[in-house]
């Protein structure tokens, strides 16, 4: 119990309020938080495959189950839209988190039980390609010169990255199986984003990812309840429940929440590439805390994708 006298002592700030709040409006430090958080979803996952026996869905179910809470609260406390939720408005949301968020999340998972972190994310990376694509051909518009060249390069980068995990990976079937699932992954999310710009305006930005986060989360828990083993969640080791809990917070409610108040200071297209370092950073954890090696074509290759997306958003 300390004395009146160090009671009295006032403790000095890390930071001097200027500089602090001066960081704490900076839109840029919000992305490249939303970046990190989302970068690290893949390499819990790996942790919690090394840290026990556990499924994709198992798994998928814990991260949801943690979730659930925040996403309400998120959906709750966010300010409303510029309309009234309906009943038809509800539908359309859970149809969407059905295929964003569920579909997407437990494609993923399954495809980072067979390829690394590295190859996982540059797939994912490459959904804005996807998006343009499916939006050209929904609009019956043919795209431009630039674009082609700009797709051309995205993909160059995704065979470099593809022929670094062949080369290290024993089974070169699994390397294959794996990033098929990610691109169905990324499939479905582009879908998702195609469909959910005519909802953010009715509904608003962070109380629509509340609702879809629910409704996901209760897509999740279905499924589980009707086609997994239940029973196995409460029997994970603690090393599973850390890692799909670190997921829940870190790399799931609070990079939504972050990006959101990047996107408020900053608009979308500056926080979009603030936070672009996103495959750097998922490369960096997974070679400190997975031990995943980095070659000069893995490298490569990221530098061609990261360039054709920056090409693509411009």
């Amino acid at each position: 119990m300390p004395d009146s006298a160090s009671a009295q002592v006032t403790a000095r700030p890390l930071l001097p309020s200027p500089v602090a709040a001066a960081l704490l409006q900076d839109g840029r430090l919000y992305a490249i938080l939303a970046a990190a958080g989302f970068s690290l979803k893949a390499v819990f996952v790996k942790l919690a495959y090394l840290a026990g026996p556990v499924d994709a869905l198992t798994l998928l179910t814990m991260r949801m189950l943690l979730a659930l809470p925040l996403f309400a609260w998120l959906a709750l406390a966010a300010p409303a839209g510029s309309q009234p939720l309906d009943r038809r408005t509800l539908l359309q949301i859970a149809l969407l988190a059905c295929i964003g968020y569920y579909l997407s999340s437990l494609y993923d998972f399954i495809g980072l039980s067979y390829i690394g972190t590295g190859l996982e994310r540059l797939i994912l990376y490459v959904y804005p390609t996807i998006v343009v694509l499916l939006g050209a051909w929904f609009q019956r518009q043919r795209p431009a010169r630039q674009l082609w060249q700009a797709l051309a390069l995205c993909y160059l980068g995704l065979l470099l990255a593809f022929g670094h995990d062949l080369g290290q990976h024993g089974d070169r079937g699994d390397v294959l199986i794996g990033g098929l699932w990610i691109f169905a992954a990324a499939f479905v999310y582009a879908l998702y984003m195609l469909g959910v710009g005519e909802l953010i305006g009715k509904v608003g930005s962070l109380r629509l990812t509340g609702l879809a986060g629910v409704a996901s989360c209760l897509w999740v828990l279905a499924h589980c309840a009707l086609f997994g083993a239940p029973q196995k969640i409460l029997a994970m080791p603690a090393g599973v429940w850390l890692n799909a809990a670190l997921m829940a917070l870190l790399s799931t409610v609070l990079p939504i929440w972050w990006l959101a108040q990047a996107i408020q200071r900053i608009g979308p297209g500056p926080a979009a590439t603030a936070g672009s370092i996103g495959p750097v950073l998922t490369m960096l954890a997974a070679w400190l805390l997975l031990g995943e090696s980095v070659s000069a074509l893995q490298l490569g290759g990221m530098a061609l994708v990261m360039f054709g997306v920056a090409r693509i958003k411009r």
